[in-house]
């Protein structure tokens, strides 16, 4: 049986996100920028702190997968569907729900900074630092959480808990 304990409340999720658009409408003052969205996990994220950045902005999707149904990354990283729009010459902020291991978001660096924007910055709800194995920088990070598998607001085991308005740490509990 699983057992789902709280680990980040809808209110405080609501609370970090207002900061980091703030943050993010005073770091890009006067410029456009365009958001994109790793999916599925970062939709809900990225609507939410669009909300909260008080500047012109564009918004695309990427999917990239490197889990499947697993709780662990597999290493291999590949684009399941690419940007609708070009971004050269765009500030680009990468908008991912999660970070661990680091691998996805370094290939999706490299891939981007192929693509000559002005500007490349990673906006994440979770830091994840205890799993790092590729060297990513972070711009804005939500929340630096321990190495547990978490789900909610976005984040997914076997595509179900994403419409949770909190995350949570799924734990197995005896029965």
């Amino acid at each position: 049986m699983k057992q789902l304990d709280v680990l980040i409340s809808e209110e405080k999720i609501k609370n970090r996100i207002k900061e980091l658009g703030q943050q993010i409408t005073r770091d890009y003052s006067g410029k456009e920028i365009c958001l994109i969205c790793v999916l599925k996990g970062g939709v809900m994220f990225m609507v939410d702190l669009s909300k909260e950045i008080d500047l012109p902005l564009e918004m695309d999707f990427m999917a990239v997968s490197s889990y499947g149904n697993e709780m662990t990354s597999s290493g291999v990283v590949k684009i399941v569907k690419d940007l609708d729009e070009p971004i050269e010459g765009k500030h680009v902020l990468i908008v991912e729900d999660i970070i661990d291991s680091g691998r996805t978001l370094s290939y999706l660096v490299k891939t981007l900074n192929n693509r000559k924007p002005a500007s490349l910055r990673i906006c994440t709800l979770l830091d994840k630092p205890e799993q790092r194995v590729s060297d990513v920088k972070v711009d804005y990070v939500g929340f630096t959480i321990p190495d547990e598998f978490v789900l909610g607001y976005g984040l997914d085991y076997m595509q179900k808990y994403r419409n949770l308005p909190y995350i949570a740490v799924m734990r197995d509990t005896e029965e």
